[in-house]
């Protein structure tokens, strides 16, 4: 909390200020589903940005990412269950960042997220096609295939080559997740000024009060 006030008194916002998405975090665009983990946004002031707060919203990020149509008017329930397999995702790159064993918890969401839809074409009987199989396709349970997309992509980060690159933000208040560029630690140019402004305003209190 310390930092945060020193970073707010050197980097004072206004508060009628609108909030803008920044790019998306080294290796978001590579997997999803690290963008997905940070589609909810720590900012100074202990204010928070969630691109999935409301059904709207989840469904626009969905659509963004080619994983629902524009028109699938998701229900909040559904975006409940994007935030929530959201915070478990977040939990096991947490663990996997601070080299802690993955919660079972976590890793049961994900795996029963993965398990939920159908991977080959169902068999299915009508009177005029007799048997027949059926490919499951998104339009049917949206957001199962999409949730099924993300946990596939989390569990492909996590068991990669890229998963010793995986790190956390190194300005706070950022709590957004990062895949490492040589000894790059922020996600973002203005996380890496927003440190940057710590550390000196830091260095300037610590040389008044000597």
């Amino acid at each position: 909390m310390r930092i945060v006030e020193q970073i707010a008194t050197a980097e004072p916002e206004s508060e009628s200020e609108p909030e803008s998405v920044p790019a998306p975090a080294p290796g978001a665009e590579q997997y999803p589903a690290l963008d997905f983990a940070n589609s909810v946004i720590a900012l100074p002031g202990g204010r928070v940005l969630d691109l999935l707060d409301r059904p709207q919203a989840a469904t626009r990020w969905l659509a963004e990412r080619g994983l629902a149509p524009a028109d699938a008017g998701l229900q909040e329930v559904c975006a409940g269950r994007m935030r929530s397999l959201r915070e478990e995702v977040r939990t096991l790159l947490a663990a996997q960042v601070a080299g802690q064993p993955a919660p079972s918890g976590a890793l049961a969401a994900v795996n029963t997220a993965l398990t939920r839809v159908p991977t080959a074409a169902l068999l299915h009987w009508d009177p005029a096609r007799g048997l027949h199989r059926v490919a499951p396709h998104p339009t049917d349970q949206i957001v199962d295939h999409a949730l099924a997309a993300l946990a596939s992509g989390a569990a492909d980060l996590l068991t990669g080559p890229d998963a010793e690159r995986l790190a956390a933000c190194g300005s706070a208040p950022c709590n957004r997740y990062l895949l490492r560029a040589g000894r790059r630690h922020w996600c973002s140019v203005r996380c890496g000024d927003r440190a940057r402004a710590a550390r000196a305003y830091a260095r300037r209190t610590g040389a008044t009060a000597d």
